[in-house]
């Protein structure tokens, strides 16, 4: 327990000492955000945060965590693949597409040559057992799935950082109460290069984390989660829990749902499920006149309150507990989307009363006057 609570504070102190050398660098060589039409910042932000918070977290992984079965070296490949692609993509810009090509080669490593995968759903849709045609492709899109939905919520001050503190802390005092000293070392070492990267990312924030750092905490969740999956579905380990796949579901509801909405309306609006708009969840309670902060902290809450939930309704089983997390996901998506609209609707006729409020000239006094030249 030691080694895993050591992990934790040399990955924040690792991360705290490097953020603001990161942010000197970032000004000095003009890396910045720049602000536009569709990002809610409106001035020029340091980028690059995730080198802080990689460095932090893959030094204490390194030197804290056991290489075990080979799952160390493995995740450390992928991550540095990840962490190559997010750097370019936060200088340069790169295209959705070899984004996404490096997110499967990834993810390829740890299914392929990790031995990662998930081979029971618990009994959802009436299916348990998993052949390995189906496992290995269905492990692999889950794992850049959850990859993207943490790479797609980093939309305002904290959040994506928040959340991601939010469900490595929970998966790593899972498996530390499971005995699973790998798996909860890389929970609490995340955990820690992330609380020490909110001290300068919470709102207002002074640099962000950019793909670097959102792609490195998509892997390491997705890593956990199916771990968490396969792991505490079986009877015999340490501590067993029922519906995993729906416990997981409800750790990473937010980047979870929100990316599988707005995926299902930008195709059916015939545009690529990776071309950006104003769709997502923040973007909408910011247009409710929430904060950033208050974004993030109701964001947390509700993901809070849907692991409680599931926690506590485990037992009625993984088809059921999918179906009662979903419909209250949607609910919940719909008075927002309610809530929105009316706003609209009220300030578009406040703007309308404003203009037929003006006074009115008769058109005489508007018309130009002429002079009679004799």
């Amino acid at each position: 327990m030691f080694t895993v609570f050591l992990s934790g504070c040399l990955s924040f102190i690792v991360t705290f000492l490097a953020i603001p050398t990161i942010i000197q660098v970032a000004k000095e060589k003009k890396l910045f955000d720049e602000p536009d039409d569709r990002k809610v910042h409106k001035i020029s932000i340091p980028t690059l945060g995730g080198l802080g918070v990689f460095a932090g977290f893959i030094l204490s992984l390194l030197l804290l965590a056991s290489n075990g079965n080979g799952e160390l070296k493995y995740f450390v490949a992928a991550a540095i693949i990840l962490f190559f692609l997010g750097i370019k993509d936060d200088i340069l810009i790169i295209s959705p597409t070899k984004k996404l090509i490096g997110q499967f080669i990834a993810a390829g490593i740890l299914v392929q040559l990790g031995g990662l995968q998930i081979t029971n759903i618990q009994g959802f849709m009436g299916v348990f057992q998993l052949p390995g045609f189906i496992s290995l492709p269905f492990t692999l899109l889950t794992i850049v799935f959850i990859i993207n939905s943490f790479n797609l919520i980093d939309g305002v001050d904290g959040l994506v950082g928040a959340i991601g503190l939010l469900t490595s802390l929970f998966f790593g005092c899972y498996f530390l109460f499971a005995d699973q000293p790998f798996y909860s070392i890389m929970g609490f070492s995340m955990a820690g290069s992330l609380l020490a990267f909110l001290f300068f990312n919470f709102s207002p924030a002074s640099i962000f984390m950019g793909d670097t750092g959102s792609l490195l905490i998509g892997i390491a969740n997705s890593m956990m989660a199916v771990k968490f999956i396969a792991f505490a579905s079986n009877k015999e380990c340490a501590l067993p829990l029922a519906s995993t796949p729906a416990l997981a579901i409800a750790i990473l509801i937010i980047p979870i749902f929100d990316t599988i909405r707005v995926f299902v309306l930008r195709i059916l609006n015939k545009r690529s499920p990776f071309s950006p708009d104003r769709n997502h969840v923040h973007h909408f309670l910011l247009d409710l006149g929430f904060s950033h902060r208050k974004v993030t902290l109701v964001c947390v809450l509700v993901n809070m309150v849907f692991i409680a939930m599931a926690v506590f309704l485990q037992m009625l089983g993984t088809t059921i507990l999918i179906s009662i997390l979903m419909t209250i996901a949607f609910a919940l998506m719909a008075l927002v989307q309610y809530k929105r609209r009316m706003l609209q609707s009220s300030t578009a006729g406040e703007l309308q009363t404003k203009k037929n409020s003006l006074p009115t000239y008769p058109s005489l006094l508007l018309a130009p006057k002429t002079v009679e030249i004799s």
